[in-house]
């Protein structure tokens, strides 16, 4: 069974929707600690109320980025974790993080990358006037939110649609594609060939572009 931590900053929604996919016997892998760098972060409640470990390393009281990546890689070795997922986790990691993980860390982004790196992802596609967005899972690199992509969901930009309706449709397919990417990565399905992940067995040996219903999704 392939051992994963989860990196959060806040809530922790990827993380419940990974852990309940875990628990349902959805995903081949168990979560086995979940790290915040806020020792606020409302996700550390949710996993402790599902019996899982949790640990919190305050990037305010480093001096130094590579101090907190330090410390921070070391909370992780602990649970000698087969992956790496990060969890709406709002710090950057450094290249030596990065490094020290490679192959073995993801993330899930709320947009279509390589469009709309960075925050404000919602507020930006909304501006530009874009008919699509969605989400991306990728693997993490030291150039931020370019990383390989695993898969990626669109959802329609409707007339009418602010931040918040937006973000939520996206969310919902985060909670989708999320799951599958780690199910994957635990099946040892993916490999990264010239920048490009494979899926083995797939028809193109390519990820999977999911379309959802046009229907807006509420939160979850």
């Amino acid at each position: 069974m392939t051992r994963v931590v989860v990196l959060i900053s806040g809530r922790g929604s990827n993380m419940a929707s990974l852990l309940a996919a875990s628990e349902s016997g959805a995903l081949p892998a168990t979560i086995v600690g979940v790290i915040a760098n806020r020792p606020d972060a409302q996700g550390l409640l949710t996993a402790a109320a599902c019996g899982v470990a949790t640990g919190v390393v305050d990037h305010r009281l480093f001096a130094a980025r590579e101090q907190f990546d330090s410390a921070l890689a070391a909370a992780i070795e602990v649970f000698a974790p087969d992956l790496v997922v990060l969890a709406g986790f709002m710090r950057i990691l450094g290249a030596a993080f990065v490094r020290r993980f490679d192959g073995r860390l993801i993330n899930i982004h709320p947009s279509l990358l390589p469009a709309f790196p960075g925050l404000h992802t919602h507020r930006r596609a909304l501006s530009e006037g874009v008919r699509i967005h969605g989400c991306t899972a990728h693997f993490v690199t030291a150039d931020l939110d370019h990383g390989p992509v695993i898969i990626q969901a669109a959802v329609p930009v409707l007339d009418g649609d602010d931040e918040d309706l937006l973000a939520a449709r996206v969310l919902a397919q985060e909670h989708v594609i999320y799951p599958q990417a780690v199910r994957w990565f635990a099946e040892g399905r993916l490999r990264v060939h010239a920048g490009r992940v494979l899926l083995d067995s797939a028809p193109d040996g390519a990820g999977v572009l999911i379309a959802p219903q046009l229907d807006p999704c509420p939160p979850c």
